[in-house]
């Protein structure tokens, strides 16, 4: 979640601000050294290999934002999100895969270096990895899972978030359904909202909106990473030395950084990456099993697919792109349904000749499932489009509308989950739209530039 703000360090520093205002703003990262010690690691590969972890502190928050945005209770000191990010050796490319904090996993033997006392190999959660042996063995545990050598390690919490979605005049998501969670406090309606620090931090988080818990949190935590790639991007922060200083400085008063990841690193990386945007990036998850796995002493975990995540890695070692190339389409209103699951008849209700045809191949374009066999409407004096729908459709229905901007909507019970349309005389085409489902591939990775609004 927070590792948004550190992905951003190298959008942000892609400015060429100079060395001056990099050395300024490098005094308020706190220095770790999570390779300390390392044996028997992965070869690297091409490319460069972040691990960029978000942890649960809240010390700098004060009462009245832990109040408004449900942060009370004590951290657990714990990894709240680890997302492995993987720039390609051109610097045209970002993989981001995040790694489910429930993942089981099997934690190295190791000793703590402040107690001296020695664990030997054990189950654990991956979350849990960090408070029993902090960076240095979060770093060890993920490249044990991963086989992919890690080049340096970021880690935030909540304060830089949320100052730094501020300083960035915030971020704008949009959604086509309500969500609403009662744990983190989240309660937006459909529609595009631009988020405040608080806000971004209560979406990033929830992860009681519906069935999909920790997945569909991860899920809404990449459309917010590709959001706030495109703010810092488009926004001329870049190109401001000013604002750069202050969004940097923010961004990097909370972060902790391994100490080879320094102001001249920043912005030879940053330089390379001076044209970065959305669709340079790319974000997926690591495949797992369809069912939880209930572990003594640990409660549910999450079990990867081996075959498939071993492949992905491997794609990683090897600097190869993960999402495919999309079809290429113009831009659409984002819709609760995907439009191939919404089943449509139509019909002509005007003198006409041929427009049932007309927008029954509109629509079907778009990606409706038309019947392809349009008929004559009853009244061929119709108007005004409409649409009649069974209620027990009505999230189908409101999809289909988007796509005919001013037709009227007609609930008919019982009708079934055919949707039927009749065009009027005030038809004048089908607007394109697009459910929030993107098109994905092999490793349901999708580009930045298809999950950020239209």
């Amino acid at each position: 979640m927070r590792v948004a703000t550190s992905l951003s360090v190298l959008v942000l520093s892609a400015g060429g601000i100079g060395h001056a205002v990099m050395t300024s703003v490098d005094t308020g990262i706190g220095r770790i050294d999570p390779f300390r010690d390392m044996k028997n690691r992965p070869d690297g590969g091409h490319g460069m290999n972040l691990l960029l972890v978000g942890t649960d502190g809240r010390d700098k928050i004060t009462p009245q934002e832990k109040r408004k945005y449900r942060l009370g209770g004590a951290p657990c000191r714990c990894t709240d999100t680890i997302m492995l990010v993987h720039i390609s050796a051109d610097r045209e490319r970002a993989s981001v895969v995040s790694l489910p904090r429930d993942s089981y996993t099997e934690i190295p033997e190791h000793t703590v270096a402040a107690t001296g006392k020695h664990h030997k190999p054990h189950p654990i959660k991956l979350n849990a990895v960090y408070s029993e042996g902090g960076p240095g063995l979060t770093v060890r545990t993920v490249e044990h899972m991963t086989k992919v050598k890690i080049d340096h390690y970021l880690e935030v919490d909540f304060t830089s978030f949320m100052k730094t979605v501020d300083t960035l005049g915030g971020v704008e998501i949009c959604n086509a359904r309500p969500l609403k969670d009662s744990y983190t406090g989240l309660n937006l309606g459909v529609g595009t909202h631009r988020l405040t620090g608080g806000q971004a931090l209560q979406y990033v988080r929830s992860r009681h909106i519906d069935g999909t818990a920790d997945l569909g949190r991860m899920q809404r935590q990449q459309r917010f990473l590709a959001a706030l790639i495109h703010q810092a991007s488009s926004s001329g922060i870049l190109l401001n030395p000013v604002k750069f200083r202050d969004v940097a400085s923010t961004m990097l008063n909370s972060v902790r950084a391994d100490r080879g990841f320094g102001p001249e690193e920043m912005l030879a990386l940053g330089e390379a990456m001076r044209d970065f945007t959305p669709a340079s990036s790319e974000f997926t998850s690591v495949p797992v099993r369809p069912a939880g796995r209930w572990t003594k002493g640990l409660g549910s975990t999450v079990k990867w697919d081996r075959a498939k995540s071993e492949k992905l890695f491997q794609m990683l070692r090897e600097d190869k792109p993960l999402a495919p190339h999309p079809p290429k389409t113009r831009k659409a209103t984002v819709v609760d349904v995907p439009p191939r699951q919404i089943r449509v008849q139509v019909y002509n209700g005007t003198p006409t000749d041929g427009l049932g045809r007309t927008v029954d191949t509109a629509l079907h374009s778009t990606g409706f499932n038309t019947t392809r066999t349009p008929l004559n409407g009853g009244s061929r004096e119709v108007r005004r489009t409409y649409v009649t729908y069974d209620p027990r459709w009505d999230r189908s229905a409101k999809s289909l509308a988007a796509a005919l901007p001013g037709c009227e909507l007609r609930a008919v019970k019982r009708q079934g989950p055919t949707l039927k349309v009749t065009a009027g005389r005030d038809y004048k085409g089908v607007t394109p739209v697009r459910a929030e489902e993107v098109y994905r591939g092999r490793f349901a990775a999708a580009t930045g530039d298809q999950v950020v609004c239209p």
